[in-house]
């Protein structure tokens, strides 16, 4: 009889062993935060491969997470009460993107593990005390923001059109932000005006930022990094070629939709990556361990069919440059 309850023992064991770790979470459905301050439509590209990467990982919407998505619907002074939302929700875990959401999101929880899916800078926001060692709650993914801002405008500048003497610079209404600083000094280094339009992201603001552009006399026109310009993307592009203004744009989702050229980073790539943070936080990771992560890909893209609407002629050195011409 001993034998056969040691045999039996023994075999429960072995089939323990041999389920997976996920498995052996009790059935425990996870509760996700999702903080933005644009819209569920303006950011579906980024949260699509977001969720793919989650799947490919074994986080199933309904069947072991579900996420709370809150959208500020680009009313910046919302966000503070939707972290709060989520915090009062006792989520597992809050993503969010950068800026004010993730301020927001740190402000409202020290405990709750916050990933950042892509912040600027997040240790010169004082988000995080080091890259390698970010201490706290909060962890995640820096963009590079600020020095990519100052790349595009000289691509502008040097590559794209001929004698530029002032360049149409959109950004948020108030912002003060860490790209604004690095791209300043950038332009003055150029010897370029830098007209800088507080651009409210609605459709009347925008119309009136390029009238202003174009009162002002730029010769090319760009945004800073913002999820809620991205949201607005097909707007700020279709307004690009009315006015017949060149434009650089951060991001490669604006070229899709029939900007005429983007650099900057893949942010597709930054929201997979922060599913895989995701993925070690519920499965027992410490956000304080886990060091932010900064890009590692990076797009050109140039599309000759909005050229050609505006007139620009694109040099065969600027096409060979990039990693994607759209004919």
């Amino acid at each position: 009889m001993k034998k056969i309850i040691f045999h039996f023992a023994l075999c429960v064991m072995l089939f323990a062993l041999s389920v997976p770790a996920e498995a052996q979470q009790t059935g425990k459905i996870f509760r996700i935060g999702f903080l933005d301050n644009s819209t569920a439509s303006g950011i579906a590209v980024l949260l699509d491969a977001f969720r793919q990467e989650l799947s490919k990982l074994g986080w199933i919407e309904g069947k072991n997470i579900t996420i709370e998505y809150r959208f500020s619907e680009q009313k910046t002074e919302r966000i503070p009460e939707l972290a709060a939302d989520l915090v009062r929700l006792n989520v597992d875990l809050i993503v969010t993107t950068g800026g004010p959401p993730a301020w927001a999101a740190k402000k409202a929880t020290t405990t709750i593990p916050i990933v950042m899916a892509n912040s600027a800078d997040p240790v010169a926001e004082g988000m995080v005390a080091s890259l390698a060692r970010p201490g706290g709650n909060v962890t995640g993914f820096s963009s590079l923001g600020p020095e990519l801002t100052s790349k595009r405008l000289e691509v502008l500048n040097k590559d794209v059109v001929p004698k530029l003497a002032r360049v149409g610079l959109l950004r948020p209404a108030g912002a003060t932000d860490l790209q604004l600083k690095e791209v300043r000094p950038a332009a003055l280094a150029l010897k370029l005006k830098l007209e800088e339009i507080e651009t409210p992201p609605d459709a009347k603001g925008l119309e009136s930022a390029f009238l202003t552009a174009k009162q002002k006399q730029v010769g090319a026109i760009m945004t800073i990094t913002s999820r809620q310009f991205f949201a607005e993307r097909k707007r700020i592009v279709e307004l690009a070629v009315k006015y017949r203004l060149p434009a650089i744009y951060p991001e490669k989702g604006f070229v899709d939709e029939g900007g005429l050229m983007s650099y900057g980073t893949d942010f597709a790539d930054l929201y997979r990556r922060a599913a895989v943070y995701v993925d070690k936080i519920l499965k027992g990771a410490k956000p304080a361990d886990l060091p932010v992560q900064q890009a590692t890909k990076f797009e050109f893209v140039i599309n000759l069919k909005a050229a050609k609407q505006i007139g620009l002629t694109i040099s065969p050195d600027l096409l060979a440059r990039a990693n994607k011409v759209i004919k």
